[in-house]
């Protein structure tokens, strides 16, 4: 069975942090036919309007939509802006959560990691997102990861340099495998 796992930045900066977590996911995927996508269109989704709700969805909307029903789990890296979740992240998690019933997120394992240059690692950034998953729907799989000091955390080639870390990155996403495996089986 082949797993595509959805990683969504929730920085919109290139060289943020948390896309470098996420390319370092990439180094830890299981070896059994786990595959990560990175989501690069957060800065293209416009603020959730519930009057828009009952139209078309506009096409950055549509498209995250169709890339999350498309992905078996989601890994999502959030930073933390003032000990919360990035209002970008926040705003396209409304918009994935609905139409109420029939939303993308529904149902969907997730992950959250986190990377900060604080000594937290975004852990309150994490805790919150975990808890607007588990509100929309998506069932969130397994403990947070904070990743502290995050500029002293990765080598030139992304990957992370403490041995802990790399090992409890990979198993965050083993543990996201191993939970669509069993669903898949059910």
């Amino acid at each position: 069975m082949t797993i595509t796992i959805l990683g969504i930045p929730g920085s919109l900066r290139r060289g943020s942090v948390n896309r470098r977590l996420l390319a370092a996911a990439t180094r830890e995927l299981p070896a059994d036919g786990v595959h990560l996508a990175v989501w690069e269109e957060l800065a293209l989704v416009p603020p959730f309007d519930e009057d828009a709700e009952d139209g078309p969805a506009p096409a950055a909307v549509a498209g995250l939509r169709a890339a999350i029903d498309a992905a078996d789990a989601l890994l999502i890296a959030t930073p933390e802006y003032n000990r919360s979740v990035p209002g970008q992240l926040k705003n396209a998690l409304d918009w994935a959560s609905r139409p109420h019933g029939d939303a993308a997120l529904t149902g969907k394992p997730a992950a959250v990691v986190g990377a900060s240059p604080s000594p937290g690692g975004a852990a309150g950034a994490q805790e919150q997102l975990a808890r607007v998953l588990t509100a929309a729907g998506a069932t969130v799989v397994g403990d947070p990861l904070p990743v502290p000091h995050a500029f002293r955390q990765f080598g030139e080639d992304d990957r992370l340099l403490d041995h802990d870390l790399r090992a409890a990155l990979a198993a965050v996403l083993d543990r996201l495998a191993r939970h669509v495996r069993a669903g898949a089986a059910a």
